[in-house]
C-alpha cells in the first residue's frame, strides 16, 4: 500500500501565496507521473499540474504564469508553489501519484485525501 498525505493548504487573502506539498510513503518501488488536482466547491475534479519524473510539466491554462509543480524523488514528494491566489482558487486539492508497487511491480494511481486552499478577502 501507498498513502499520500497533502500538507500545507489554509486560508489566504487574494494576491497571496502558498505552498503545498504532498509526501508518498508506503511499498515503492518507483514514483512515476505526479499531480495536483483541485475540486471547486460544487464543481468536478480537474487537473491543476503534472509533472513526469523527467521534470517535464503540464499546467491548466487557469493556472499558467501563477502555478509551479515540482518533485524531490529522493524525498518521494511533489510541491504546488501558488502565487497570485485568486477566489476561485478556492478548492479542496488533491495530490495524485502513479507508484510501481512491489512485488507485482504494477503501475497504480494513488490519491491523497486532500486539503482545502480557501481565497478570500
Amino acid at each position: 500500500q501507498v498513502q499520500l498525505v497533502e500538507s500545507g493548504g489554509g486560508l489566504v487573502q487574494p494576491g497571496g501565496s502558498l505552498r503545498l506539498s504532498c509526501a508518498a510513503s508506503g511499498s515503492i518501488f518507483r514514483i512515476n507521473g505526479m499531480g495536483w488536482y483541485r475540486q471547486p466547491p460544487g464543481k468536478e475534479r480537474e487537473l491543476v499540474a503534472a509533472i513526469t519524473r523527467g521534470d517535464s510539466t503540464n499546467y491548466a491554462n487557469s493556472v499558467k504564469g501563477r502555478f509551479t509543480i515540482s518533485r524531490d524523488n529522493a524525498k518521494n514528494t511533489v510541491y504546488l508553489q501558488m502565487n497570485s491566489l485568486k477566489p476561485e482558487d478556492t478548492a479542496v486539492y488533491f495530490c495524485n501519484a502513479v507508484v510501481t508497487t512491489p512485488p507485482t511491480y504494477a503501475n497504480i494511481a494513488y490519491w491523497g485525501k486532500g486539503t482545502l486552499v480557501t481565497v478570500s478577502s
